[in-house]
């Protein structure tokens, strides 16, 4: 630490050039951690899919939908614990840019299948006990300001038998999550209300959930399940639910990948701004170097000093940059309803602690050794 001033005072030398360069880093670490957050608000239902549990579409499309039949045959399989189906709704409320998630379900099934959504039960109650009643997550009764109660119009896909597209439903609960990661964006309705009303697809659901006993023997159970089906009018594809979010995932695109690339483009940059800075400032400081070697600063001091310039320069940036990017991130889904799940995931701190220090190290490394190599003499005659 009594370097430390030393160190600083090095920094402060070309403070314009330690500016862009700190800014650089900056801006790099903030992409990097909004990035992340992106990156996790697409990955997020893959990585809390319920790893006992399967979805059953159908085979040619998730857009095909299932007689309601399969149900009871579906229940017949062996390790088979419990079953719901849902159907996409479709529906929009106000304005076709609110995007809601809303789907039809058998309420007391599905809520079993799902025990991460907490709904209070006097709500309960009153949602199993009101057919054109509703539940909706937390989430989205703040966005819209819903309150228990209110009566909430969509206009959907589905004509209603009174000839128009009109639906209107009571808000009976409000469920929140047990976990942070998990899904608050969902408008649930009676699936029976739906297929009572609707002039079209009557008996049939969009797809089923199915909750196994033993997650282990998953691929015996697809093809169990599946063999009910096979050439029937209607088969069938059933697959984890975390393989499933996955494939419905890759039709947007391969997010992974491409924030990967962004990233690794941002940071190759990065590294030749911040080590030209460092080898322009060695070379700037030729005779001092030369002096301190004079008056018995040893080799490797020499060599610490000039890696810790480094790394207080990637240390100062870097969390300058994640704090911007946590404090952006903090106010929420920036798409206004098409990633929810907007948070920093806990991991991507660590990582970016990696990152600094390696980014430090890279870059100040081939200065600091050319430093320590400095010959007095050659040094004193070129200062």
């Amino acid at each position: 630490m009594k370097y430390l001033p030393l160190i600083w005072a090095n920094l402060r030398r070309k403070r314009v050039r330690t500016f862009f360069t700190l800014l650089s880093i900056l801006v790099a670490f903030l992409l990097f951690g909004y990035l992340a957050a992106v990156r996790g608000a697409f990955d997020i239902g893959i990585q809390i899919a319920g790893v006992d549990r399967l979805v059953l579409t159908h085979k040619q499309s998730i857009i095909l939908p299932l007689p309601l039949s399969y149900q009871d045959r579906i229940e017949t399989v062996p390790g088979v614990v419990e079953v719901a189906n849902a159907t996409w709704f479709g529906g929009v409320y106000q304005d076709a840019k609110n995007g809601v998630a809303e789907y039809a379900v058998d309420p007391e099934r599905y809520l079993k299948l799902y025990p991460e959504f907490i709904l209070p039960e006097d709500q309960k109650k009153a949602w199993l006990a009101d057919r054109t009643g509703a539940i909706c997550g937390d989430y989205l009764a703040k966005k819209f300001g819903w309150k228990i109660g209110d009566r909430i119009p969509f206009t959907a896909p589905w004509q209603h038998k009174d000839g128009s597209n009109s639906w209107e439903f009571t808000l009976d609960g409000i469920y929140t999550v047990a976990t942070k990661a998990a899904d608050n964006t969902q408008f649930l309705i009676h699936w029976k209300y739906l297929d009572e009303g609707r002039v079209r697809r009557n008996g049939y659901v969009g797809w089923y959930i199915v909750r196994i006993a033993n997650p282990e023997q998953a691929p015996e159970m697809v093809k169990s399940i599946d063999g009910l089906f096979a050439n029937s009018d209607n088969e069938t594809k059933t697959s984890t639910e975390k393989a499933f979010m996955q494939g419905f995932a890759k039709q947007v695109g391969n997010i992974g990948a491409i924030i990967t690339a962004i990233l690794s483009v941002v940071f190759f940059v990065i590294l030749l701004v911040a080590g030209n800075t460092m080898m322009q400032s060695v070379r700037e400081r030729i005779t001092e170097l030369a002096v301190l070697k004079t008056v018995g600063f040893p080799n490797g001091l020499i060599l610490t000093l000039v890696l810790c310039e480094s790394l207080m320069l990637a240390v100062l940036g870097g969390a300058l940059g994640m704090g911007l990017a946590w404090l952006l991130i903090s106010r929420g889904d920036p798409t206004n309803g098409a990633l929810p799940i907007f948070f920093m995931p806990p991991s991507t701190a660590g990582l970016a602690a990696v990152f600094i220090l390696l980014l430090g190290l890279a870059t100040g490394a081939l200065p600091a050794v050319q430093a320590m190599r400095l010959r007095v003499v050659e040094a004193l005659r070129r200062g």
